[in-house]
């Protein structure tokens, strides 16, 4: 029999492998309903816990994968929908995010929603008796709180099942009417403290207790109630505490607030307090014009440093050049963090190489991280050291399309190397670099390593009421007031965030059109 003829035929062997269309269809459908009942349980999750602003962005980036993924005509988005919702989730929601708390009074003091804050109070609790010792044990009928009262007895709880409902008290009887196991250890305790602090135990006298510690339960009563307005009245004092709306605390009847506060909106309130308040104001001007300084003086130097090696390396006359190139663009293979922790200990005030070098030579001991401009000098010198590099590289390869016959005919003419580089060389270098060096410019505006680990934004500026040095960039200072500031200002900080977006946003704008670059 022949072998040959018992093989199947590729056409055969491609039917059998492929799915009927209706299976296909089938699949197609089954993955799409598992993929949107997960994601819609995730958003379900997130609106519980009261996350309205994640739960709206899991339903938009839910929505937009179903219509690009099962309607037809948007075949062709699908390919770049990964990129979208990358996009969606990582960059626009974080800014508009930002922004939205830019114009409410978020901080350290005002993290709560109103409604917590209501019920924290509410939760709130006062010693209105004696206190007793108490052990949980193991019963038949489920865990029981045993409570030793002294002479009046000792009394066991009804079993603890179910949901705690501070509204219905656990009735308890004596302890000879109950069969009880061993107590159970402290751990035990404290795992299920949170159940504890929900239970509510009634005495036989009517006296209600909760949970005092770890080791006792006491007659302790709510400190506050509810009344009909919203406000709350103390069961101790019979003060009132009522909601501010403006300062998002409660406050007493002397105007006094309450910790904690919660978050409320307060409109352009930290965009007016950074034009407006003096001690904030100045000291962001001075970190502004620092920062565009500092971004923009980087670019020039490591562009000059980097054109001006990148040249040297094309000369014919210069031997090894591949060893030269190899050790010159060697600070760019080095962890930017490594390099600015070395330059932090070689410009030490005391121990520093470069002031001992310095000391031995001209007798001077500079001040690097004390005074504003040596700091700044120093922030400039190490950040042209870890930018050049690149610039080289950017330099050495646009030069390669340079024609070499411009340079032959400006030696014809008698031109020299200064004005090959004026006249030849910059021309036709900056136009191509100009969106690189708008890029490198974007960078440097927002570097926040740099700044952090050489000198923490220091020395301070004397006056200002928020945490602001003389070497901080704006993204720094941002910083600092979010989680350095005794007050953890995030409002504040995402304000001046915002206005760092709309200031970085309008430079590279007009920084692009000036260069002429088509956007």
């Amino acid at each position: 029999m022949n072998a040959r003829a018992e093989l199947p035929s590729p056409a055969m062997t491609s039917r059998s492998w492929t799915l009927h269309p209706t299976l296909q269809n089938g699949l197609r459908w089954l993955v799409w309903l598992t993929f949107n009942a997960f994601a819609l349980y995730l958003v379900v999750a997130l609106y519980a816990q009261r996350q309205l602003a994640f739960a709206l962005l899991g339903l938009v980036v839910t929505g937009l994968a179903s219509y690009v993924f099962i309607n037809r005509r948007a075949y062709a988005h699908r390919y770049i929908y990964p990129a979208v919702a990358g996009m969606l989730v990582f960059v626009i929601f974080p800014l508009l995010y930002t922004v939205g708390i830019g114009f409410t009074n978020y901080s350290g003091s005002n993290l709560l929603s109103q409604e917590q804050v209501q019920q924290y109070h509410l939760n709130q609790t006062f010693l209105a008796g004696e206190r007793y010792r108490f052990t949980l044990h193991a019963s038949p009928e489920g865990d029981r709180v045993r409570i030793d009262k002294g002479e009046q007895g000792v009394f066991v709880s009804e079993p603890l099942t179910g949901e705690p409902d501070p509204q219905t008290p656990l009735a308890m009887r004596p302890a000879s009417e109950v069969e009880l196991g061993e107590a159970l250890p402290l751990r035990d305790v404290i795992k299920r403290r949170n159940e504890l602090d929900q239970r509510v135990l009634a005495g036989p006298s009517g006296d209600l207790l909760r949970m005092y510690g770890l080791r006792e339960f006491a007659a302790a009563q709510p400190l506050y109630r509810l009344a009909e307005d919203g406000a709350l009245i103390s069961n101790k004092t019979g003060e009132r505490l009522v909601p501010d709306l403006e300062r998002g605390f409660y406050v007493d009847e002397q105007g006094e607030i309450v910790p904690p506060g919660f978050s409320v909106f307060v409109g352009m309130d930290n965009f007016a307090k950074v034009i407006t308040d003096p001690s904030i104001r100045e000291p962001f001007l001075q970190i502004f014009v620092w920062t565009v300084a500092f971004a923009g003086l980087t670019v020039v130097f490591t562009l000059a440093v980097g054109l001006v090696l990148a040249n040297l390396l094309q000369w014919e006359l210069v031997r090894g050049k591949p060893f030269y190139r190899v050790m010159l663009i060697l600070p760019y293979a080095v962890p930017a963090f490594i390099s600015i922790l070395v330059f932090r200990g070689l410009f030490n005030q005391n121990f520093g190489e470069i002031n001992l070098l310095l000391d031995t030579l001209f007798g001077i001991r500079p001040d690097w991280f004390s005074d504003p401009t040596l700091a700044r000098s120093m922030i400039l010198i190490v950040n042209t050291w870890l930018g050049y590099p690149y610039m080289l590289l950017l330099c050495m390869g646009l030069l390669q399309a340079i024609p070499k016959d411009h340079y032959e005919a400006s030696a014809m003419d008698g031109a020299t190397p200064l004005d090959n580089l004026l006249r030849i060389t910059l021309p036709q270098l900056i136009k191509p670099l100009m969106p690189l060096l708008i890029a490198s410019f974007a960078f440097n505006f927002n570097n926040f390593v740099l700044i952090t680990l050489l000198t923490r934004g220091g020395p301070d500026i004397i006056g200002a009421t928020t945490p602001a040095g003389t070497t901080d960039l704006l993204v720094s200072y941002t910083y600092r007031i979010a989680f350095q500031d005794s007050g953890q200002n995030f409002a504040l900080a995402a304000a001046i965030a915002t206005m760092i977006f709309m200031l970085v946003g309008a430079m590279a704008w007009l920084n692009l059109k000036l260069s002429k670059v088509k956007v």
